[in-house]
């Protein structure tokens, strides 16, 4: 055993990534924050979509027969319009011979064109009952409506039921709305109809306090005295029947301009105004027919004229100061776009209403595109299951056929660097399993200037188990690539197997690795990770990772001829092909990665060796775990970033360029970054979609990956009982390795370095032995 330690002269100059470190270090916070906030605002898009589409449906009645013995006998038996001028309940009728025309449940892009359309022909106004979050969507609609000279009134932002919803939910559905309004048109409206609602003598103790409420806000609340029951979809002439008054009565008709399939009321509508027309009589608005029948003497409003909705003494008037015209109640096509219950928007509330439209705009825009996206990369991702179980199987099927061999035995000693940095708990037991190698080794331990005494306990180890075949070399910190460097250098032998300084090897290891060398095209061999502390729950989650990836992701890599990585744990070179492409580079954090993809484009071939195990220590905490995957990650975008060139290589070497490189970057970076958009599209599905269907199809997935892991665990003779953990590691691993890619992705772009992230170790991996 001999060490050798480098003259203390001249303090060696730091690397690119020692020097960039203190930098890196600063601004990793604000990216992880940065990535947060990315994934936070792509949820909160579709959260506002979904949103926008809640409850919005047909008109169908939700309770009859509820008691109303506190509404007052003038409401039930009033007429159809119902306001609280002075804090008292008014209502009044619709004049006789005249219809205000209603229609709930818009704007629809598809139904409401078609309504303005036959209202513009026959010059009258209709009064819209318009659900916010549909204003949202279609602002063009609601713009257009208006300056048609029709009138516009409040039918809740999501179409729910306001007689059981708490005042702060009824609030939220009023303001909303008004804002939508104001982001539409640049208005706000006193109009008001409930979903749900009908005539006033329905009114009862449930939604009796809501009226009473939203009257004294200044708010008119609208009913209806004649309805077509359109929604019923029953036949244009029943339409038009069940929509026309008795005997030239006035009336608050109703009609339905989305909510579901409308063409019946397309076709009745014409027919229904043509037939009322010839009646003698008129159409109006909702305010209309108020200014009618008190201008008639059916009402005095007091001094001052008419303030439609509005408390006649000082009341509040929902959506700012009133700004009104005068109507006569006919008020056609071409007519002003402010009628008596519109109130201009202004300040804050047209900003804010502005805003609402715009990000419902995003929104509308976003989740189409994030779904086809999604539809792809879901297609992708099971094409890819089904790839690796095809490709892993015939993979396995070549390998352990008993005529395979990779030709002559290869017996001849190779050395075994061991690249340690402050590896005191682990490095005794990594000398002690290569002690028992039935390979001729030499081991070569470099100290990447520890401070824990990890040479000593090396010198120590060796000198305990009485090995003479094990050199210490210590030199000042200079990282992981240098000291994998420096290993090769002071290699004695032809072929290298490089190690961590926290892994153990079977006894049997090193042999079966440097097998693959017998033949002359191999460069490099890849061998089998295991995680050794795998009886936790972080531990499960990565030991499932790690046999999935070796047995199915490396297999089928190896058999396309395109392996990506060669672990850092288990690896072996021929030394001349090492020193052939300069070495463990610098150049990023993913060292291991870096030269694999040198070796393929210096023409070597690098196979993977699945019977040769390694036993290394996975983090034991989620902070570790995020330091090491996200190096990983960076590491693996650096490599991929450095050999793009390989994708014009020709040849056997530019294989990896052709296939490898698309392969890793579909399936390693581009997949990953937009997976968890499927769990929040699972998520959102089960909240406003289908609940049911979305559980199946995610059960569904996660059923695909269970096969795919049981198969892998079955091709490395693994127990099965840590597959128990894999629906939780969907549920919470997955998604941090998430956020470790997206983190890692920001970094690349932002132009961020990172340095070579040392875990901390237990030691609690032994000898394969102790490993259960």
């Amino acid at each position: 055993m001999t060490t050798t330690t480098p003259s203390r002269g001249r303090r060696r100059a730091p690397t690119r990534i020692q020097r960039a470190a203190g930098k890196a270090a600063a601004l990793q916070k604000p990216r992880v924050i940065l990535a947060g906030l990315l994934l936070l605002a792509l949820t909160s898009v579709m959260l506002l979509d979904g949103y926008l589409r809640a409850e919005v449906g047909g008109d169908q009645r939700v309770r009859t027969g509820a008691s109303s013995s506190q509404v007052p006998d003038k409401v039930l038996d009033g007429g159809p319009i119902l306001s609280f001028r002075g804090g008292q309940a008014t209502t009044v009728s619709v004049p006789d011979k005249t219809i205000a025309l209603t229609f709930d449940d818009g704007p629809n892009p598809t139904w409401t064109p078609q309504v303005l359309a036959i209202l513009e022909k026959y010059d009258i106004p209709a009064t819209f009952f318009l659900v916010g979050s549909m204003v949202s969507r279609y602002p063009g609609i609601v713009a257009d409506m208006v300056e048609q000279g029709n009138e516009v009134g409040i039918h809740t932002f999501t179409h729910v039921d306001l007689s059981y919803q708490s005042d702060a939910r009824v609030n939220r559905e009023m303001q909303q709305t008004q804002l939508a309004l104001a982001g539409a048109a640049g208005i706000t409206t006193t109009l008001f109809r409930a979903p749900y609602s009908s005539e006033t003598d329905a009114v009862d103790n449930y939604s009796w306090p809501v009226y009473k409420k939203l009257g004294e806000q200044g708010y008119t609340s609208v009913f209806v005295d004649t309805d077509s029951d359109d929604w019923k979809r029953p036949g244009v002439s029943k339409i038009i029947k069940w929509a026309t008054p008795d005997d030239g009565e006035g009336a608050s008709v109703l009609f339905h301009d989305a909510g579901g399939e409308r063409s019946q009321t397309i076709k009745a509508l014409p027919a229904y105004i043509e037939k009322m027309k010839a009646k003698g009589y008129t159409f109006t608005t909702i305010s209309g027919a108020i200014q009618e029948e008190e201008s008639a003497g059916g009402r005095q409003a007091g001094a001052g004229g008419v303030q439609v909705g509005g408390a006649q003494s000082g009341g509040q008037q929902p959506g700012g100061q009133a700004a009104q015209r005068e109507s006569n109640g006919q008020a056609g096509a071409g007519a002003s776009s402010l009628q008596a219950a519109h109130r201009e928007a202004t300040g804050a509330t047209l900003y804010e209403g502005k805003a609402l439209i715009g990000a419902v705009a995003v929104a509308e825009w976003t989740v189409p595109v994030l779904s086809v996206g999604l539809l792809v990369v879901g297609v992708a991702v099971m094409g890819r299951f089904g790839m690796m179980l095809i490709l892993a199987r015939r993979h396995y099927r070549q390998r352990n056929r008993r005529r395979f061999s990779w030709g002559p035995p290869v017996h001849q000693p190779v050395s075994v660097i061991v690249p340690a940095y402050n590896e005191k708990e682990c490095i005794a037991n990594t000398l002690e399993s290569l002690a028992k190698s039935t390979h001729p080794i030499e081991i070569i331990v470099v100290d990447d200037g520890s401070t824990d005494g990890t040479s000593e306990i090396a010198r120590n180890a060796a000198r305990e188990l009485g090995m003479t075949n094990v050199r210490v070399i210590r030199q000042e910190n200079a990282g992981k690539p240098a000291a994998l460097n420096n290993g090769v250098r002071s290699a004695g032998y032809d072929i290298v197997v490089m190690m961590d300084g926290d892994t153990v090897f079977e006894p049997d290891t090193v042999r079966l690795l440097v097998q693959p060398f017998a033949d002359p095209e191999v460069g490099a061999v890849a061998g089998n990770a295991k995680v050794g502390n795998r009886n936790t729950v972080i531990g499960a989650w990565q030991h499932i990772e790690y046999v999935m990836g070796f047995n199915l992701d490396r297999r089928m890599y190896d058999l396309l001829r395109c392996m990506p990585t060669i672990p850092g744990a288990i690896g072996a070179f021929r030394r001349e092909a090492v020193l052939e492409v300069g070495g463990m580079s610098e150049d990023t954090l993913a060292e291991d990665t870096d030269i694999t993809i040198a070796m393929h484009r210096a023409g070597r071939r690098v196979v993977y060796q699945e019977h040769a195990r390694a036993w290394t220590e996975a983090p034991g905490s989620l902070k570790q775990l995020w330091s090491q995957r996200y190096r990983w990650s960076y590491g693996t975008m650096q490599a991929l970033w450095k050999h793009r060139k390989s994708l014009t290589d020709k040849g056997p070497s530019g294989r990896f360029g052709r296939v490898g490189m698309p392969l890793v970057v579909i399936f390693q970076i581009v997949t990953p970054v937009f997976a968890p958009l499927i769990d929040v599209f699972t998520v959102y599905s089960m909240i406003f979609v289908d609940f049911k269907a979305a559980l199946l199809a995610w059960l569904a997935v996660l059923a695909v990956q269970l096969v795919c892991a049981a198969y892998a665990f079955r091709l490395d003779r693994e127990q099965y009982r840590y597959l128990l953990m894999m629906p939780l590691q969907q549920l919470a691993y997955r998604q941090m390795m998430y956020l470790v890619l997206i983190h890692s992705c920001i970094t690349a772009m932002t132009g961020g370095r990172l340095r070579w992230q040392k875990l901390k170790r237990t030691g609690e991996v032994g000898t394969p032995a102790g490993v259960s």
